[in-house]
């Protein structure tokens, strides 16, 4: 194969794939890729044809600006080109830019008094709106940049686009150009309400505004937030506009149509490098997404004498910001285990720069969006990161996925202690079960531990305790027990006397209660309350260690997702050997006799549940009532409950049980039940 062949090949290639996304980002707006990889394509496209200009064809997309429209709507063909922009993505390349400017424009010097009006480069979908003396007749998409798609009755919708121009003076044909987009609080706004109605969600606002305006019913655009902001003119008849571009901008606003508030005019590359600049620190507070700045020749004359290329003009340019989604491969998946025990899935990635920043991982966020992603490893991947938000995985590029990729699935030990990982049935996230011996977990479990309303070992602070953790001094809350007087005096922020505080708060919290020492062990769902009254049930620890979740069931508060997370804290032998380790070194409490379960009585084998405000009798004087009759007081409603009680401002527990047909009774009726 010739050296032309083989560029020949490499050029039909490169034409193809940007005839593919071009399909995937205007005719369906579905993008396979992100906007960096497509203008990688693109350059590389635009360089071996500038090399090899015989192997030029008219139906390269250098000589194109989109893709041909959908069929579903009509056609608009536009009178002056919707043309796209140059690219600009260094200091040099925009020097470059207006060098040329210059040089055409035959300007001496370094021109750095020439007007450029700058303005935010909107991360939305191009249209065009055409009035016919101050009344909207037509509004179509860019489309292929020369043929769009009528769009009109969804742009009526929108509360940006006036019915009707405001003022006086408008030429009798007046077509502009600008940015359909949905705003940050919007877009959130909507995806949080698809996602709760389990409807499917929008990628980006990018995607967010294409697709509302390609829908065929104007009722779903309409009840979709989104905005407008007009950048340019296209054609005007029967009348005049001013000479320079940011005077025209001013003069569409005054005639009711909205323009970006944040654009300039500022003079020369310097003047356009602090614009880039000033916007981007400014960035993450818009409310609506940007990726560049677009410059502009200000004069309009100016921009009539440098006039065109093929595909874009030779007076405007946009600068784009460093990329915030890009393509990389997926080394590895890991789990990472959080502070609370949170098991998280952590794609491992070749490091790619995204964001101004090189990123090598991203987060899954939870087993259940890394499969519904599919992520597996040796996959292409879309990154993006925004600001300082963590990075994250957007998608996978399914057709360059290797074959014999394997599904990732969740772990079923801990990978930083070998405890079993748990999920509740109703939850997105796994936890690692050894809360007291995973150090992952370790300085937030210490610092329960050792907190006020649990074993109250004052002097013993947060700052203390990540110090010890730190030096990996103490490891479980046993290891504190063994601390002494010297050790502790020698950390930051300490001396003698604050040591010998802290080592005398140690040895009295040895005689802790039963309640006490329930709460600080940290079991989830296990506050004071609940820690209460299972010592009062029980009255011995080991009572509660054995205990079925049955029999937990029957302590007071005591619901089914309460009773399994006691069972499975109970059930992990690293938990068991701490407590071990913290009864051996002199942790104690008094027990008591467990208290009588009724096996009898007229109410034995009903459940209760009490909610609301009674007024003669509190709700415990009512538990014990109920239990001396043999019935069962739980915390939460469910099908098995038998009876909910409520008194004066029920909440939720009453609706539910009216939802489950649950039936309720009020105090006057509790009282008659009791009686019988």
């Amino acid at each position: 194969m010739t050296a032309s062949a083989a560029k020949k090949k490499e050029l039909d290639s490169l034409k193809e794939q940007i005839r593919h996304h071009n399909y995937q980002y205007h005719v369906l707006d579905d993008p396979e890729i992100p906007d960096v990889e497509y203008d990688r394509l693109m350059r590389q496209l635009q360089a071996l044809e500038q090399e090899y200009p015989e192997l030029v064809t008219d139906d390269s997309p250098t000589q194109r600006v989109g893709d041909v429209p959908i069929s579903a709507f009509g056609t608009v063909q536009h009178q002056v080109p919707m043309l796209s922009l140059d690219n600009a993505f260094s200091p040099d390349e925009l020097r470059e830019f207006h060098r040329r400017v210059t040089q055409r424009l035959e300007i001496e010097g370094e021109g750095d008094w020439l007007a450029y009006a700058a303005e935010p480069k909107l991360d939305g979908a191009a249209v065009s709106l055409l009035y016919e003396d101050g009344t909207l007749r037509r509004g179509a998409t860019r489309g292929d940049g020369t043929t769009g798609e009528d769009i009109t009755h969804n742009v009526r919708t929108i509360d940006a686009v006036p019915l009707r121009l405001i003022g006086q003076g408008y030429p009798s044909i007046l077509e502009v150009r600008g940015e359909v987009f949905m705003p940050k609080a919007g877009f959130e706004a909507y995806n949080q309400k698809a996602r709760a109605a389990g409807e499917k969600t929008f990628v980006n606002p990018r995607n967010a505004a294409a697709g509302s305006l390609r829908q065929l019913d104007p009722k779903l655009t309409a009840a979709r937030p989104l905005d407008m902001y007009v950048y340019s003119v296209g054609h005007i008849d029967g009348g005049n506009l001013p000479s320079t571009h940011s005077e025209v901008l001013e003069q569409l606003q005054e005639w009711g149509l909205k323009t970006c508030p944040e654009r300039r005019v500022v003079e020369g590359v310097e003047g356009c490098l602090w614009f880039y600049e000033w916007i981007g620190a400014k960035r993450d507070a818009l409310p609506y997404e940007i990726d560049g700045v677009v410059y502009k020749v200000n004069d309009l004359q100016q921009q009539r004498e440098l006039g065109f290329v093929s595909r874009a003009p030779r007076w405007a340019i946009a600068h784009k910001f460093p990329a915030q989604e890009e393509l990389t491969t997926v080394e590895g998946v890991e789990f990472q285990v959080g502070r609370t025990g949170a098991v998280t899935p952590v794609a491992r990635l070749k490091p790619v720069f995204v964001g101004g920043v090189t990123v090598s991982n991203a987060t899954l966020h939870n087993i259940d969006e890394l499969h519904r992603k599919d992520v597996r490893v040796g996959d292409t991947v879309s990154i993006r990161r925004a600001g300082d938000v963590i990075p994250e995985v957007v998608g996978v590029i399914v057709s360059r996925r290797r074959k014999g990729a394997r599904r990732v699935n969740l772990p079923k030990n801990c990978p930083v202690c070998g405890s079993t990982v748990t999920r509740e049935a109703d939850e997105a996230v796994a936890r690692c079960s050894g809360g007291l011996y995973c150090s992952a977990q370790r300085a937030e479990a210490l610092k329960h531990f050792v907190s006020r309303k649990a074993m109250d070992i004052e002097g013993l602070g947060a700052k203390l305790i990540e110090q010890l953790v730190a030096n990996d001094r103490v490891k479980t809350p046993a290891d504190i027990f063994g601390l002494t007087r010297d050790e502790l005096a020698e950390l930051e922020r300490m001396g003698a006397k604050s040591a010998e505080n802290v080592i005398r708060s140690i040895e009295a919290s040895r005689s802790t209660t039963l309640e006490r020492f329930l709460y600080a062990l940290g079991i989830r769902e296990v506050g004071e309350a609940t820690a209460t009254a299972l010592a009062s049930h029980f009255g011995k620890f080991q009572l509660i260690v054995n205990a079925s979740e049955t029999e937990l069931l029957d302590v007071p508060d005591v619901g089914p997702v309460v009773a399994s997370r006691i069972r499975a804290f109970f059930d992990e032998p690293h938990n068991r050997l701490v407590i071990d380790a913290l009864q051996k070194s002199g942790v104690h409490w008094s027990e008591t006799e467990p208290e009588k379960i009724q096996t009898t009585g007229p109410l034995y084998g009903k459940t209760f549940v009490l909610t609301g405000t009674l007024s003669g009798m509190t709700r415990d004087e009512a538990r014990q009532k109920i239990q001396a009759r043999g019935g069962k007081v739980t915390g939460s409603v469910s099908k098995k409950t038998n009876y909910v009680v409520y008194g004066e401002k029920a909440g939720s527990k009453l609706k539910k049980a009216r939802d489950l047909h649950v039936d309720t009774l009020d105090e006057k009726q509790l009282v008659e039940l009791l009686e019988n």
